[in-house]
């Protein structure tokens, strides 16, 4: 028996188009588009099983949110989201994919990495999910297994200007590492940031006294992501490699993307809606609240958010995700009272990254379409998802989102979804809020009651990177 659902009566929209059409669903998968009225699409009604109506409202592909950390290992604790409660809060959001990041740990390999992080996942998820491999230890046996994983379909790899002890990676293993993605297709997402000098910037600041989160700011200096950025996109170079520079929040360090792309190289760039939204200001909230808003690279003055929407309309930005990694404020980000250094590094955000972006929609900043694009398809052809993921054509998965675009809403953590004590955007008013969501033709979302189920999303393997010229 095949099972089909019509959407019907509202706005399709996709990176490339705007069409008023119904969308016909079988067996999990776009079947067909048909303008509203047409005799093609009443018949559809007369042997669907499930009738969607859509009317006054947009139907769009589902989000897919290329940078996401849940249950993810940082500062002596854990994010404060599982993969349940993380995927079932992208859901709410309209966000229907994510790309997580597995972590190899120091001296192991990259294949126990990966398994534990299969391990954390399985049958947990409400939507469907994929994996980017952190690399903390590049070595000769590393750098072959990057071919295995690229097989199969594990095709970007992080690494980590910063973080020294932790994450970091000198220049030469960074080099080796982007030498084998050259070779094998992957993909190298780079942590942009001058973490040598940042430490010195950190013991200087708390032999000084200053220790409120504030400060976290400013020691992690604007130039300082520059600088890396610029250094890495030169590595790159020298290793003929793709580069993906992940959340850019300075618009020095864009200006090195923009020149990178000027001259036709295989350099992209991702920001995050904190820094399209939120500043130093949020930061330096009193009382230790700025510490809810601690993140790296950190949230930078106001001045910034133009040179960020500008990429973003330009395409020297391609994508915008969360770097979801959320701490609970007691307990958590509390770990850091007099010493910034300790605050746990990562924001909330996976439930609100596709009404933050409608919201500059609203009021012009972006077109719909270019919502689209940057929350939807530039992630899945980055990322070797386009087109099953990212879009509403045939043969596409049915991951569709039903959006209301007049809807108001005020952003909570009284109302949100995501497992963690407070909001980054509390008491913002918003313009727009999905309304029903499809993940794989199954009803997730129905009219804002979640319907879902850990163990529906499915682990996808990626291709390779779309964009490379």
């Amino acid at each position: 028996m095949v099972s089909r659902t019509v959407v019907r009566g509202g706005l399709v929209i996709t990176a490339a188009d705007e069409i008023h059409a119904d969308v016909l669903v079988e067996d999990g998968r776009i079947a067909a588009l048909a303008a509203h009225g047409s005799p093609t699409a009443d018949s559809w009604g007369e042997s669907a099983d499930r009738i969607l109506d859509a009317t006054g409202r947009y139907v769009i592909p589902g989000g897919v949110d290329a940078h996401t950390h849940l249950d993810f290992p940082f500062g002596g604790t854990f994010s404060s989201d599982n993969f349940e409660t993380g995927t079932r809060a992208a859901a709410w959001g309209g966000t229907t994919t994510i790309v997580d990041f597995a972590v190899q740990s120091r001296g192991k390999s990259l294949r126990a990495g990966l398994d534990t992080w299969h391990a954390k996942s399985d049958a947990q998820c409400a939507i469907d999910y994929a994996f980017h491999m952190i690399l903390s230890d590049v070595n000769e046996h590393t750098l072959k297994e990057m071919d295995l994983l690229v097989a199969e379909g594990v095709t970007s790899f992080k690494l980590f200007t910063a973080y020294p002890g932790v994450f970091y990676s000198d220049d030469g293993q960074i080099l080796r590492a982007m030498q084998q993605s050259a070779d094998n297709g992957g993909l190298i997402m780079m942590h942009a940031e001058n973490g040598i000098a940042i430490d010195v910037l950190v013991e200087q600041a708390l032999a000084a006294g200053r220790t409120d989160p504030r400060y976290h700011g400013e020691v992690r200096h604007v130039l300082l992501e520059a600088e890396a950025t610029h250094r890495t996109i030169q590595l790159a170079r020298v290793a003929g490699a793709p580069l993906y520079i992940v959340h850019v929040s300075a618009e020095e360090a864009l200006a090195e993307i923009a020149q990178a792309r000027d001259k036709g190289l295989n350099v992209f760039g991702e920001t995050c809606p904190q820094y399209l939204f939120l500043s130093t200001d949020d930061l330096a909230e009193p009382d230790f609240a700025g510490a809810k808003y601690v993140c790296s690279t950190p949230l930078r003055p106001r001045e910034h958010q133009a040179a960020l929407w500008r990429g973003l309309r330009t395409n020297d930005l391609q994508v915008v995700s969360t770097d979801h990694c959320p701490f609970c404020f007691q307990g958590q980000k509390e770990l850091g009272r007099g010493d910034f250094s300790k605050i746990p590094n990562g924001m909330p955000g996976v439930e609100n990254r596709m009404d933050l972006l409608h919201q500059a929609v609203v009021e012009g900043r972006i077109s719909r379409r270019r919502w689209i694009e940057i929350a939807c398809a530039a992630p899945a052809r980055m990322f070797g998802l386009y087109p099953k993921k990212g879009t509403i054509a045939p043969g596409a998965d049915a991951d569709l989102v039903i959006y209301d675009p007049t809807a108001q809403q005020t952003v909570s953590a009284e109302t949100h979804h995501m497992n963690v004590d407070y909001s980054a955007y509390e008491g913002k008013q918003l313009t727009g809020q999905v309304e029903t969501v499809l993940s794989r033709g199954e009803l997730v979302i129905d009219r804002r009651e979640f319907t879902g189920r850990a163990g529906h999303g499915q682990y996808i393997p990626r291709g390779t990177c779309q964009y490379l010229t």
